[in-house]
């Protein structure tokens, strides 16, 4: 745990550190310290993956980067709001958010990043933000979704489109991936579960 604002933060070992999402900003220390607790060097991490351009995402961006030289990647849809602060709703959380530099930008519907000893496929999934992402790693013969805030919410003032989502959400689900872990409601197993889990927003994005 790093702080309540926070989205879930993951860390894959590639050989090199790769931290999927930042948590809000105010939690930057925790994040470093449960590194360590994990037995690994922080100064290892050589990439930041960024699913969505929400403060409680983007947050500590600025400071990781700065400390160790961490790489941001992004997609390039959601690169600007990273780079200039507008429309992360930094201020809907109270929160002041410092603007990053974005080191990689993802363009169009699939980006392969290939980092020490992993590949991270990056899928474009709209609809939560105009440039969300989700990732797909695979590890020991299982597949493995970083599937970001898949329950949303979808609200046009944080840049959602429900009928975009919907459409990105039954991509998601047609990866048949064993392993899901969601921006907040953590890691989701075995796959029977992940089918019900991105099938009920679907249909209430549907029906909504």
């Amino acid at each position: 745990m790093t702080h309540s604002m926070d989205c879930c933060i993951y860390l894959v070992d590639a050989g090199q550190l790769v931290l999927i999402d930042a948590g809000a900003g105010a939690s930057t220390s925790r994040i470093i310290d449960n590194v360590h607790a994990l037995s690994l060097m922080p100064e290892k991490l050589s990439h930041i993956l960024v699913t969505h351009a929400h403060i409680d995402h983007v947050g500590s961006l600025y400071d990781l980067r700065s400390k160790y030289g961490a790489r941001i990647v992004a997609h390039t849809l959601d690169a600007g709001a990273i780079e200039t602060g507008k429309k992360v709703g930094a201020e809907y959380y109270g929160i002041k958010y410092h603007p990053c530099p974005v080191d990689i930008k993802l363009e169009g519907e699939e980006n392969d990043v290939t980092i020490g000893d992993t590949k991270f496929r990056c899928l474009h999934i709209p609809g939560h933000t105009p440039g969300s992402i989700a990732i797909v790693v695979e590890n020991g013969g299982k597949k493995i979704l970083f599937g970001q805030d898949i329950h949303g919410p979808y609200l046009p003032m944080w840049g959602g489109e429900p009928k975009t989502a919907a459409s990105s959400l039954q991509k998601l689900l047609e990866l048949e991936v064993d392993i899901l872990c969601e921006g907040h409601y953590g890691v989701i197993q075995p796959a029977s579960e992940i089918r019900t889990f991105i099938g009920d927003f679907i249909r209430n994005l549907n029906t909504g």
